[in-house]
């Protein structure tokens, strides 16, 4: 069995790799708009100073707005070999950085793989309106070097890069407003209705293609195709609900040390966890903390802000485990597999294909390959253009700020 995925599922997000000058350019004004309307959303919330902690979870809202004009001037308006698409030497000099109100250089301030995450509160930022008139000045550099490319994968690859790449900073703009503890305002998509649907699906033994060949847009670890052998299997028709997951809670599963591997078992103890996070048990019942306000949980949702940890441990208490990635994507063929409203762990450990080769953007998946899981997936907060079945998401596994849940296998 090869790649090709139902087209039910994969239309809009296969349609985004491969859109051509005009889908471009209306998706790239598009995923502006949202990053700049998250950004009023935190200025609202946090004041003009922008200010807030220093933790691993978290990035300046400032600098995060900054790096995503920055992102897309060092890769498509400086580039000079923007034309070669992934052909492109990533250390090619580029030209000068466009200069701010107050004279900045954006290199030294918005280069991810040179300014350490820490060192970040420590930057002397240009202000939010400079911010904003340089992002407008570099969408439209974008959209005028995008009217003048070729009108093909690789002129339009660093286009699109740029376009993902927005997408992601804005949904992790979500999930730190959900750390934050304030409403960001945005419109979520309704999760898919469940009533009448398998609880469990079968899927017989198959040979399985991992990864991608052909036309279109691929992030450089989605690459190397290769055949697979997946062993029959039983999956969750959709991700773990609260139902499901809150007897494992409610029995003192936290405290029993035989459900939890050795690294999960460091990572409970040193949070002194007894339930997930943004859960609180009252007289009245289990409440769920959303954006800041507690309200009553409801137990068809699938349980979420969840650690790969978690995740793991109540699939031991069930006698159960992760899925592999193959199975993921074997069993995301059948039209009743419901998915796209939390980011799935999965077993699989997230690590190049055969034959990898790093894109220009060397950093996005190269310093990533230690072994922490591969979700599948998406989130509510996911840009419907990044829903592919084949995307792979890559988060160490103590991270519970993502909106992450999980399904359940066992081999039949």
């Amino acid at each position: 069995m090869g790649v090709n995925l139902s087209s039910a599922i994969v239309s809009d997000a296969e349609s985004a790799r491969c859109g051509g000058k005009t889908w471009l350019a209306e998706a790239l004004r598009e995923t502006r708009t949202r990053s700049l309307a998250l950004f009023d959303a935190y200025e609202a919330a946090l004041g003009p100073g922008l200010r807030v902690p220093n933790t691993p979870e978290l990035n300046l809202p400032l600098w995060e707005l900054g790096h995503i004009g920055w992102f897309a001037d060092w890769w498509l308006a400086r580039n000079p070999q923007r034309h070669r698409g992934v052909r492109a030497d990533p250390l090619a000099t580029r030209s000068p950085a466009r200069q701010t109100s107050r004279s900045v250089n954006a290199d030294a301030l918005y280069n991810s793989s040179l300014v350490a995450h820490d060192a970040r509160w420590r930057l002397d930022l240009p202000d939010a309106d400079a911010v904003r008139a340089d992002l407008d000045a570099s969408l439209a550099d974008t959209l005028a070097l995008l009217a003048d490319a070729p009108e093909d994968d690789t002129g339009l690859y660093f286009f699109r890069l740029a376009l993902f790449h927005e997408d992601m900073h804005a949904e992790a703009a979500v999930y730190m407003a959900q750390t934050l503890g304030f409403d960001p305002q945005v419109q979520h998509p309704a999760a898919p209705a469940t009533a009448r649907r398998p609880q469990a699906l079968r899927i017989a033994a198959t040979d399985w293609t991992l990864g991608r060949n052909g036309p279109g847009f691929a992030f450089d670890n989605e690459l190397g195709a290769h055949a697979v052998s997946v062993g029959a299997f039983e999956i969750d028709a959709r991700p773990v609900t609260w139902a499901q997951f809150l007897p494992f809670v409610e029995g003192g599963s936290y405290v029993q040390r035989q459900f939890w591997s050795t690294a999960g078992s460091i990572w409970r103890l040193s949070q002194e966890r007894q339930a997930p996070r943004y859960l609180r048990q009252t007289p009245q019942g289990w409440e769920q903390q959303v954006f800041g306000r507690w309200q009553p949980l409801d137990p068809v949702a699938p349980a979420s802000h969840l650690t790969a940890f978690e995740a793991q441990a109540w699939c031991a208490w069930a006698g159960r485990r992760l899925p592999t990635e193959a199975e993921w994507e074997v069993a995301a063929q059948d039209p009743a597999f419901e998915w796209g409203a939390v980011w799935e762990w999965t077993a699989s450990a997230f690590a190049p294909f055969p034959g990898f080769v790093a894109h220009p953007y060397v950093d996005y998946s190269r310093p990533w390959f230690d072994g922490r899981p591969v979700l599948k997936g998406a989130s509510l907060a996911t840009a419907p253009r990044m829903r592919h079945p084949q995307y792979r998401n890559y988060f160490t596994p103590e991270r519970n700020d993502i909106v992450a849940g999980f399904r359940s296998v066992r081999a039949v």
